[in-house]
This record gives structure tokens, C-alpha cells and sequence, in this order.
């Protein structure tokens, strides 16, 4: 029994993963401000215009949910995309692009993840 799961398992990983729809991402910290006069011109420049962008991508469903942690200037988003190269090309059209580092992380659905379940509780009965 437990070389079929690993048999299953490994013929899962072999074919490779689904195709990815949804991605979390994740900038680092934000800029800072050495002064009024900097600050003035990243959120005039930046910052302002990246949530702009950010929310027009929400209202085409580009973005289903985002935010930052209070009090952080740390950004989360979960992007609905065709593939990669959407998510990168998503992120590349931001103002704030050249700002932060990105970390995308593709999720596997929960309606896949549910039926790769049920298929391995089928091999194992």
C-alpha cells in the first residue's frame, strides 16, 4: 500500500504540477523618505500611482484580494493570471516596479487540491 501512494505521488510529480491561476505576491519593505521633499515625490511619482494601477487591476479582476499589514510597507496580492509571463508583465506595468522586490508564489486551486485528494484516497482503497 504505501509504495502505491509513492508510486502515485511520483508519477504526479513527473507530470508536473497543474497550471497555476492564482499567485501570491509579495514586495519587501518599501521605500523610506531622507526628507519632506523625497517623500512628496515618491508618493506623487510612486506610490500613489502604483495604488491607482493596483486598483484598476482589481476592478478587471486581475487582482482578487490585497493589502498591506498595518503599519508595514509591505505589499500582498493574490493575482489571477494565464500564466507567468501575465504575472510578470502585471507587475512590470507598475509604477513602484523598479522600487520593491517581488516574490511570486503560484497556489494550486482549492478545487484541484480537493480532487488530487480524492484521487489518492481512491488509489489507496
Amino acid at each position: 500500500m504505501r509504495f502505491k501512494l509513492l508510486g502515485f505521488l511520483l508519477g504526479i510529480c513527473v507530470s508536473g504540477p497543474a497550471a497555476a491561476d492564482l499567485f501570491l505576491v509579495k514586495t519587501a519593505d518599501g521605500p523610506g523618505f531622507a526628507g519632506p521633499d523625497q517623500a512628496i515625490e515618491v508618493l506623487e511619482k510612486g506610490i500613489l500611482p502604483t495604488f491607482a494601477a493596483l486598483a484598476e487591476l482589481k476592478a478587471k479582476k486581475k487582482i482578487v484580494a490585497g493589502g498591506l499589514p498595518v503599519g508595514s510597507r509591505t505589499l500582498y496580492l493574490i493575482i489571477e493570471a494565464d500564466s507567468n509571463d501575465e504575472v510578470d508583465r502585471i507587475l512590470r506595468g507598475l509604477p513602484a516596479w523598479g522600487v520593491f522586490s517581488w516574490k511570486v508564489m503560484p497556489l494550486q486551486s482549492l478545487e484541484g487540491r480537493a480532487e488530487m485528494e480524492r484521487q489518492i484516497l481512491k488509489s489507496l482503497k
